[in-house]
C-alpha cells in the first residue's frame, strides 16, 4: 500500500492522500468495526420529561451533563481506548485511586466516546466521498483532501485504530513489535499485522503535515 499523506500546501494543516479501492475498503471496514464496538451515542439526559427545554432550571442544567460509567470497560480494546486516569499500568490500585478514577471516568468517558465516534465517522464520510471515483472503470484510485480540522479527526481515528489492533495482537508497546516482522504469510494474524504497520505509516505521514 503506497498511499501516504502529504501537505495540501495552501492551507496549513491540510492534507491530501491518494487511495486505491482496496485501501479505501480496508480503512472503512476498520473504522466501521471500531464504531460498532464503541457503540451509539447515549440517550440525552432529561428523557423523563426533563431536558434542555424543561421549565425547571435545575432539570435544564442537569441535561447538560450525562453521567458516564464509573467502571472501566470489560472489553480489552475498549479498556485500552478508555483507560483509568489514575494509577500505574500493571499495578493494583488502592481504594483512593479507584475512587478518583471512577469519578473522573463518570464525568469524562461519555464525551470521550463521542469525540472518538465523531473522529471515526469523519473517516467513514471522507472515504465514502471518494469511493465512487476510486471504483470507476479505468481509474486507479482517488485523491482525498482534508481540511485542518479533518486532519486532526483522522489523526485521532488512526491512533484509535492502531490501539485497537495492537490490543487484538497483544502488542503492549513499540518494543514488542520486532517479532511481527518475522511472522510468516501463512499466519492468520498477518493481514492484521500489515494493517497495523500501514496505519502507523499513515499516522506518521499525517503528523508531518500538521507540523509548522
Amino acid at each position: 500500500m503506497s498511499g501516504y499523506f502529504e501537505s495540501a500546501g495552501a492551507e496549513r494543516g491540510g492534507a491530501v492522500i491518494a487511495l486505491d479501492e482496496v485501501e479505501i475498503s480496508i480503512l472503512r471496514s476498520l473504522a466501521a468495526q471500531l464504531l460498532e464496538l464503541i457503540g451509539p451515542d447515549p440517550a440525552p439526559a432529561g428523557g423523563k420529561g426533563g431536558g434542555a427545554d424543561s421549565d425547571d432550571p435545575l432539570e435544564a442544567l442537569d441535561a447538560l451533563f450525562i453521567d458516564g460509567p464509573s467502571e472501566p470497560p470489560r472489553d480489552p480494546t475498549l479498556a485500552r481506548l478508555f483507560p483509568d486516569a489514575y494509577g500505574e499500568p500493571g499495578q493494583e490500585p488502592d481504594e483512593d485511586i479507584r475512587r478518583l478514577s471512577a469519578e473522573f471516568r463518570r464525568f469524562t468517558e461519555t464525551d470521550l466516546r463521542t469525540r472518538k465516534r465523531e473522529d471515526l465517522l469523519a473517516v467513514v464520510r471522507g472515504l465514502d466521498a471518494i469511493a465512487g471515483e476510486a471504483s470507476a472503470p479505468g481509474v486507479g484510485g482517488a485523491v482525498l483532501t482534508l481540511k485542518p480540522d479533518e486532519s486532526r479527526q483522522w489523526l485521532g481515528a488512526l491512533n484509535d485504530l492502531r490501539l485497537a489492533i495492537a490490543t487484538r495482537l497483544g502488542i503492549a508497546d513499540d518494543d514488542s513489535t520486532d517479532s511481527l516482522f518475522a511472522m510468516p504469510d501463512t499466519d492468520p494474524d498477518k493481514p492484521m499485522v500489515m494493517a497495523y504497520f500501514w496505519l502507523g505509516g499513515l499516522q506518521e505521514s499525517l503528523v508531518e503535515t500538521l507540523l509548522p
